[in-house]
Formats: C-alpha cells, sequence, structure tokens
C-alpha cells in the first residue's frame, strides 16, 4: 500500500460533500475532511477569486486512477483542482486504518 493524501477543491458544500460521499461509500477514501477555503488563481489569463471548499481524501494512492476519475465524473469544474501528495510517515494504527478502509476492487 502507498498511503497519501489527496487535494481537490469544490465550488459548494453540497458538490464537496457529494464527492466526499462517494468516495467513502466506494471504498476509495478512508476519510475526507472538508473546510471552506478562499482561492485566488488564473482561469483563461484573467485573475480569478473564489469561495471553494477544499477536499482532504485520505486514501491509498495505488487507487489513485479510480479515485481521480469518480471525481471527475462528480466535479463540475472543466480542470478540477486533483494532486496526490504521499504519506511519508504516520501513525502504524492509523495507516492500517486507511488501509482496511481503501479495499482493492
Amino acid at each position: 500500500m502507498e498511503y497519501g493524501v489527496v487535494l481537490v477543491t469544490a465550488s459548494s458544500e453540497a458538490e464537496a460533500n457529494a464527492i466526499a460521499q462517494s468516495l467513502v461509500e466506494s471504498h476509495l477514501a478512508a476519510c475526507v475532511s472538508l473546510f471552506p477555503i478562499q482561492s485566488i488563481y488564473t482561469w483563461q489569463g484573467k485573475v480569478e477569486q473564489a469561495q471553494e471548499w477544499q477536499l482532504l481524501i485520505k486514501t491509498d494512492l495505488t487507487r489513485f486512477a479510480e479515485l481521480e476519475a469518480a471525481v471527475r465524473s462528480l466535479h463540475s469544474y472543466e480542470v478540477p483542482e486533483i494532486i496526490a501528495l504521499p504519506i511519508s510517515h504516520g501513525s502504524t494504527d492509523y495507516l492500517q486504518w486507511i488501509g482496511a478502509q481503501v479495499k482493492p476492487q
């Protein structure tokens, strides 16, 4: 197993909740934490500012392709943020829990 955190931003709390619920129910994520954020970014040559929701997805990165496909199928953005960060160290008990929750297909 290769544990990691995947960052995804969503346009609304409802969209963030729908994505999180789907990922956990399908065992692509052990846990998804959600919190509101303010983002400033360039889109189509213009600086934008938006209220978004950040998803912090704890998962097994060996299933990243499946997780990415699931996020894309539920997401409203043309180019959603889907960034994976490896967990280099962590509590053994917590990492084992992630592994037990994110089950291979």
